[in-house]
């Protein structure tokens, strides 16, 4: 039997294009042969965070020391994926989807992961806008009159496609009476409508696979592309992934992952947000030592930090993969130009330092800085597409130094609590609108930043932290007169009307719920999801 599409899903306009009958009964085949797996793996990410509450460390795994004494290399980068000196995020909107393949990008990380609120119109209408972009039949105008289109006989950006992580379901499709993985989701129908199509053109079905915490989180998703493959009759290898290195879990684990992943990895990703992220929630409860200060107090110049991003490095060329640099939040302005000089500077300065630690690529989140980016990489490039021959055997990580969160001297604020507090309150107000990434205060935010937002709340009172600024303890009454001032405030900044057909006040519970409860939620975006399907 195929997947069902629930009775409660909305109507989406062309959605029998890509919810075919055949589409369907392969979405069926992946979650019948790997969701039990999913489901087992979620419950070993449980155990694990349990055994680091308990032991308040990480380190190598034992019991994989002959992988990483190994003398393997994974596959060898196809040519669309050989040049990954500037990649462009964003989400498969259809505005969107033309100006990334336009942005003079070399690839484009079309999301439907932290960048894309998982409404059923952005998860069905994301795949019909990639289909029309392949067919070349892709346009927009917006609202104001203004229209988009691909721009003939140019060089599109490949595209990289991040399915969600594999902690997400989606309600509108089931199988057995069972919601199926959104992973899987977004995965199989993108690979089983465009695989053929992309071979066809040259290039291939890649993917960037996000929240990945383990090796056998990696060996899953090699054996769903193992199995896609063989289904529809592609050669095996024809997968390319790309693995995001943005949980701390994962970091102590880059060999392992490419290792599984060996005949279809491509490379490895700093994702530096959710990698924070990750930090807070799995020591959490483990003392001031890993307490971290400010998000914008953080650093990729951080001790712990360079480690992580060298590591990286270090990994990945020792093993022939691309090594990816992270996102610069930062976003220019065309209306103010102290902003935009800021803006370029700020990411001239990231993708400088990336490029000269060895990195092969980096991430922009707006088209407008894709030639800052590729500046610094053709600076070090030159006319190679990638500096894969550059090992950095200069670089020996030991465990603890990935775990130097008490190295920084900068300490938390109030005006970094009050920050989190707008943050998360803005951010979670549009995704529940359907946005995912959303410019706020000059920064690209996507769910990443609002997991920290929320996440060092809970861990700042918890920890009883006295704020370096000036002197007030973090508190839950303190959070909830934030919040309740930021509600204000943003009532008078967008005038009644707007409040009112907004989600602001179910945004501002949202965040109070998973930044005060006594229990952690392991992702915001679970309970936000809940009110999102209703």
């Amino acid at each position: 039997m195929a997947a069902v599409v629930a009775d409660t899903a909305p109507p989406v306009e062309r959605s029998e294009e890509v919810l075919t009958t055949e589409a369907l009964a392969f979405v069926a085949e992946l979650h019948r042969r790997f969701a039990p797996r999913r489901a087992e793996l979620l419950t070993r990410r449980k155990e694990r965070r349990d055994e680091i509450a308990r032991t308040g460390t990480l380190d190598f795994l034992a019991d994989t020391a002959h992988v990483r004494a190994g003398d393997w290399q994974v596959a060898e980068s196809p040519a669309a994926l050989n040049d990954r000196r500037v990649e462009i995020t964003g989400p498969t909107d259809r505005k969107m989807t033309i100006n990334a393949l336009n942005s003079g990008a070399k690839i484009w990380l079309a999301d439907f992961e932290d960048a894309s609120a998982p409404t059923w119109q952005n998860v069905i209408g994301g795949q019909v806008n990639l289909i029309d972009a392949y067919e070349r039949r892709i346009d927009f105008t917006s609202p104001e009159g203004k229209t988009y289109a691909l721009r003939p006989d140019a060089e599109l950006a490949t595209v990289v496609a991040r399915p969600r992580g594999w902690h997400l379901d989606e309600r509108h499709l089931t199988v057995d009476g069972e919601p199926v993985p959104g992973g899987l989701v977004d995965f199989g129908l993108y690979f089983f409508h465009n695989a053929k199509r992309l071979l066809a053109k040259g290039k291939g079905p890649y993917f960037y696979l996000p929240k990945t915490e383990s090796h056998l989180e990696a060996r899953l998703w090699n054996d769903v592309f193992v199995f896609a493959q063989d289904y529809i009759g592609v050669p095996q290898g024809t997968v390319r992934a790309t693995v995001l290195i943005e949980t701390i879990t994962a970091a102590f684990e880059m060999e392992e992952i490419l290792y599984e992943l060996r005949d279809h990895a491509s490379g490895l990703n700093a994702g530096r947000w959710d990698y924070l992220f990750s930090i807070v929630k799995n020591f959490r409860d483990a003392g001031e030592k890993f307490v971290l200060p400010d998000r914008n107090a953080v650093t990729m110049t951080a001790p712990f930090m360079r480690a992580y991003t060298e590591l990286l490095v270090r990994t990945c060329h020792k093993r022939g993969a691309h090594a990816i640099g992270g996102m610069a939040a930062f976003i220019p302005s065309r209306r103010d130009a102290d902003v935009n000089a800021v803006a370029f500077e700020k990411v001239k300065t990231d993708k400088d330092r990336e490029a000269a630690d060895g990195f092969d690529g980096s991430w922009v989140a707006h088209p407008d800085l894709v030639p800052i980016a590729r500046a610094s990489f053709d600076a070090v490039l030159g006319d190679r597409p990638n500096q894969k021959d550059r090992l950095r055997e200069d670089v020996h990580v030991e465990a603890h130094e990935l775990l130097a969160i008490d190295s920084l001297e900068a300490k938390p604020t109030y005006e970094g609590l009050r920050n989190a507090v707008q943050v998360g309150i803005r951010y979670i107000e549009a995704w529940l609108r359907g946005m995912g990434a959303v410019a706020i205060f000059n920064l690209m935010e996507d769910a990443a930043t609002a997991e920290i937002s929320r996440s060092q709340i809970w861990q700042w009172i918890n920890a009883g932290v006295v704020f370096a600024d000036n002197g007030d303890k973090a508190t839950a009454d303190l959070v909830r007169r934030l919040a309740a001032d930021e509600l204000a405030a943003i009532r008078a900044e967008v005038g009644d009307d707007a409040f009112a057909a907004g989600a602001w006040q179910q945004a501002h519970d949202l965040l109070l719920r998973t930044a005060l409860d006594e229990t952690y939620v392991d992702f915001l975006t679970l309970p936000a999801y809940e009110q999102l399907v209703g």
